[in-house]
């Protein structure tokens, strides 16, 4: 939606996005929150507004960022995520001219970077809308407990390919936690939750090779922990290691980081890019 008196184009023209990515940049450090960063939560926050996509009937996606408004905003799968929307908001009335939807996908790359992870494109030209009566419908988004036929069902939709998936899981499990409070889950995948590597990879190898993520004994959801109780994989982490068609790409970036990192860039440049056409 464009500012009285300017057009869009005058709009994306006129911002400085090397301003806006400093700003976003100054905002990820915080002692108080989770692990000390927002990192992790901007890149769910965008992954959860790309994750809706259908390319069916193009309907979904980064553009409109719709998860502001219910019912999206209300979805159990977003639980959690108004502290993100809530942190970015000093970016947005500093920088006015910037959608919310570019925002959220422009901080997420900004956390990535920023925690160590590859250089990712961004595309501005993201326009808001101004309710949610074009959300898709609940469900979209990958639920954690489900296995490979889940996973492949919510992914192929979007227009991804095994390769593309798992670079897409391992990167959105490389960094982060779950918390009881917003899935059901607890805990991080690795044990540098704030800094982007392929670890989630070896560790998910390294344990599977051995048989050695066993369930955990809890009251909460099916979840599986390591031989120190400190590392965490759900079972749609262990259906990537289980599934031969996923598990070579498993394998492959467990011992190949470089590789990781320049599929994931790729694969996540194309998640921002869902529902969004290029601003001419």
């Amino acid at each position: 939606m464009a500012i009285a008196g300017y057009s869009a184009f005058q709009l994306y023209s006129a911002l400085d996005y090397q301003k806006v990515r400093q700003d976003i940049a100054d905002l990820l450090e915080d002692l108080d929150y989770d692990d000390g960063s927002y990192g992790p939560v901007f890149v769910r926050l965008a992954w959860h507004a790309a994750g809706t996509y259908s390319r069916a009937d193009k309907s979904g996606g980064t553009n409109g960022a719709t998860m502001r408004f219910s019912p999206e905003k209300d979805w159990g799968a977003n639980a959690g995520l108004a502290l993100a929307r809530d942190r970015l908001e000093a970016i947005k009335k500093k920088h006015p001219q910037i959608s919310y939807a570019d925002l959220w996908v422009l901080a997420s790359i900004v956390a990535i970077e920023e925690m160590g992870g590859p250089k990712i494109n961004f595309t501005p030209g993201r326009s808001d809308k101004v309710d949610g009566r074009t959300s898709p419908a609940d469900g979209r988004l990958p639920d954690a407990a489900q296995g490979a036929p889940h996973i492949r069902d919510i992914f192929y939709r979007m227009g991804f390919n095994d390769q593309e998936i798992v670079a897409l899981v391992g990167g959105g499990h490389a960094i982060g936690r779950c918390h009881t409070s917003r899935s059901g889950f607890s805990g991080p995948w690795t044990n540098s939750p704030t800094t982007f590597t392929n670890q989630f990879f070896v560790k998910l190898v390294e344990f599977a090779d051995k048989n050695q993520w066993t369930e955990k004994k809890w009251s909460g959801p099916k979840q599986f922990e390591d031989p120190s109780g400190a590392l965490m994989m759900l079972p749609a982490d262990l259906a990537l290691y289980n599934d031969p068609g996923f598990k070579r790409y498993v394998k492959l970036y467990a011992a190949d980081e470089d590789l990781f990192f320049r599929d994931f860039s790729k694969a996540y440049e194309k998640l921002m890019n869902l529902g969004f056409t290029v601003f001419p």
